[in-house]
Protein backbone atom coordinates (compact mmCIF):
# COMPACT_ATOMS: atom_id res chain seq x y z
CA UNK A 1 0.00 0.00 0.00
CA UNK A 2 1.15 3.44 -0.91
CA UNK A 3 2.63 5.94 1.74
CA UNK A 4 -1.03 8.50 2.29
CA UNK A 5 2.06 11.47 2.48
CA UNK A 6 3.69 10.52 -0.26
CA UNK A 7 0.26 9.73 -2.79
CA UNK A 8 2.05 11.93 -5.91
CA UNK A 9 0.49 15.48 -4.91
CA UNK A 10 3.10 17.43 -4.38
CA UNK A 11 2.61 19.00 -1.28
CA UNK A 12 2.87 23.32 -0.98
CA UNK A 13 5.66 24.24 1.10
CA UNK A 14 5.64 21.12 3.03
CA UNK A 15 2.77 21.77 4.68
CA UNK A 16 -0.11 19.29 5.87
CA UNK A 17 -3.20 19.93 7.13
CA UNK A 18 -3.42 21.57 10.40
CA UNK A 19 -6.48 22.28 13.20
CA UNK A 20 -6.07 25.63 11.84
CA UNK A 21 -7.10 23.88 7.90
CA UNK A 22 -10.87 22.75 9.83
CA UNK A 23 -14.04 24.35 9.49
CA UNK A 24 -16.57 22.69 11.27
CA UNK A 25 -20.16 23.78 10.38
CA UNK A 26 -22.99 22.46 12.96
CA UNK A 27 -26.49 22.41 11.22
CA UNK A 28 -25.36 24.56 8.38
CA UNK A 29 -23.44 26.96 10.84
CA UNK A 30 -19.90 27.42 10.94
CA UNK A 31 -18.67 27.18 14.45
CA UNK A 32 -15.42 28.94 15.96
CA UNK A 33 -15.98 28.24 19.84
CA UNK A 34 -14.94 24.96 18.60
CA UNK A 35 -11.96 23.28 20.15
CA UNK A 36 -11.88 19.34 19.06
CA UNK A 37 -13.94 17.57 16.93
CA UNK A 38 -13.91 13.62 16.96
CA UNK A 39 -15.37 10.82 14.63
CA UNK A 40 -15.23 7.14 13.83
CA UNK A 41 -17.29 4.25 12.04
CA UNK A 42 -16.40 0.51 13.37
CA UNK A 43 -17.19 -2.29 11.32
CA UNK A 44 -17.68 -5.68 11.92
CA UNK A 45 -15.82 -8.23 9.93
CA UNK A 46 -15.53 -11.67 10.56
CA UNK A 47 -13.71 -14.84 9.45
CA UNK A 48 -16.21 -17.47 7.97
CA UNK A 49 -15.19 -20.58 8.47
CA UNK A 50 -15.79 -23.99 5.79
CA UNK A 51 -13.38 -27.27 5.50
CA UNK A 52 -9.72 -26.64 7.01
CA UNK A 53 -8.43 -24.97 9.17
CA UNK A 54 -8.49 -21.39 7.58
CA UNK A 55 -11.47 -19.23 6.87
CA UNK A 56 -12.85 -19.68 3.77
CA UNK A 57 -13.75 -15.96 3.27
CA UNK A 58 -15.09 -13.16 5.44
CA UNK A 59 -18.37 -11.27 5.94
CA UNK A 60 -19.12 -7.60 7.04
CA UNK A 61 -21.89 -6.58 9.84
CA UNK A 62 -23.29 -3.16 11.29
CA UNK A 63 -21.30 0.18 10.99
CA UNK A 64 -21.60 1.68 14.23
CA UNK A 65 -20.12 5.48 14.19
CA UNK A 66 -19.65 7.68 17.15
CA UNK A 67 -17.60 10.52 18.29
CA UNK A 68 -17.98 14.04 20.43
CA UNK A 69 -16.86 17.24 19.62
CA UNK A 70 -15.50 19.76 22.58
CA UNK A 71 -17.33 23.10 22.74
CA UNK A 72 -16.63 26.54 24.68
CA UNK A 73 -19.28 27.40 27.26
CA UNK A 74 -21.28 29.75 25.53
CA UNK A 75 -21.47 27.42 21.92
CA UNK A 76 -23.40 25.09 24.34
CA UNK A 77 -25.67 27.91 25.64
CA UNK A 78 -26.51 28.41 21.60
CA UNK A 79 -26.87 24.90 20.88
CA UNK A 80 -29.67 24.72 24.11
CA UNK A 81 -31.52 27.41 22.70
CA UNK A 82 -32.54 25.65 20.01
CA UNK A 83 -33.75 22.68 22.15
CA UNK A 84 -37.62 22.76 23.56
CA UNK A 85 -36.82 21.91 26.86
CA UNK A 86 -33.03 23.36 26.82
CA UNK A 87 -31.59 19.58 27.00
CA UNK A 88 -28.88 19.18 24.15
CA UNK A 89 -30.24 15.30 23.98
CA UNK A 90 -33.86 16.72 22.59
CA UNK A 91 -32.16 18.66 19.57
CA UNK A 92 -33.75 17.20 16.52
CA UNK A 93 -30.96 15.28 14.54
CA UNK A 94 -28.66 17.49 12.43
CA UNK A 95 -25.57 17.34 10.85
CA UNK A 96 -21.80 17.95 11.14
CA UNK A 97 -20.01 19.05 8.37
CA UNK A 98 -16.15 19.08 8.45
CA UNK A 99 -14.24 20.62 5.79
CA UNK A 100 -10.67 19.98 5.64
CA UNK A 101 -9.04 23.17 3.73
CA UNK A 102 -5.21 22.96 3.51
CA UNK A 103 -2.79 25.34 1.44
CA UNK A 104 -2.72 22.71 -1.28
CA UNK A 105 -6.02 23.57 -1.97
CA UNK A 106 -7.33 20.39 -2.01
CA UNK A 107 -10.80 20.49 -0.13
CA UNK A 108 -11.88 17.19 1.47
CA UNK A 109 -15.36 17.35 3.08
CA UNK A 110 -16.76 14.79 5.73
CA UNK A 111 -19.92 14.32 6.51
CA UNK A 112 -21.08 13.11 10.00
CA UNK A 113 -24.90 12.81 9.36
CA UNK A 114 -28.22 12.44 12.09
CA UNK A 115 -26.46 13.06 14.96
CA UNK A 116 -27.85 13.15 18.85
CA UNK A 117 -26.22 14.16 21.18
CA UNK A 118 -25.84 11.87 24.40
CA UNK A 119 -24.99 13.51 26.91
CA UNK A 120 -24.16 16.94 28.29
CA UNK A 121 -22.06 17.80 31.72
CA UNK A 122 -20.29 20.74 32.81
CA UNK A 123 -17.08 20.68 35.04
CA UNK A 124 -16.37 24.09 36.79
CA UNK A 125 -13.21 24.37 39.05
CA UNK A 126 -11.50 27.00 40.87
CA UNK A 127 -9.51 29.60 38.58
CA UNK A 128 -11.15 28.16 35.22
CA UNK A 129 -11.09 31.52 33.14
CA UNK A 130 -13.48 29.61 30.82
CA UNK A 131 -15.67 26.17 29.85
CA UNK A 132 -15.15 23.29 27.78
CA UNK A 133 -17.99 21.23 27.04
CA UNK A 134 -17.44 17.53 25.65
CA UNK A 135 -20.66 16.29 23.84
CA UNK A 136 -20.67 12.63 23.10
CA UNK A 137 -22.37 12.57 19.54
CA UNK A 138 -24.31 9.84 18.09
CA UNK A 139 -24.39 9.71 14.26
CA UNK A 140 -26.20 7.41 11.92
CA UNK A 141 -23.34 7.12 9.31
CA UNK A 142 -20.91 9.17 7.80
CA UNK A 143 -20.23 10.26 4.88
CA UNK A 144 -16.17 10.45 4.52
CA UNK A 145 -14.88 13.17 2.21
CA UNK A 146 -12.69 12.58 -1.13
CA UNK A 147 -10.81 15.16 -2.37
CA UNK A 148 -12.74 17.50 -4.33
Amino acid sequence: MASVINNGIPLVNGMLTSWADIVVLIGGVPVTGITGVEYDDQQEIVNKFGAGRYPVGRAKGRITCSGKIILYQEEVQALSAQSPTGRLQDLPPFDIIVHYMPDSGILVTDKIRNIHISGSARKWKEGDTGQEVELPIVPSHIEWGKAA
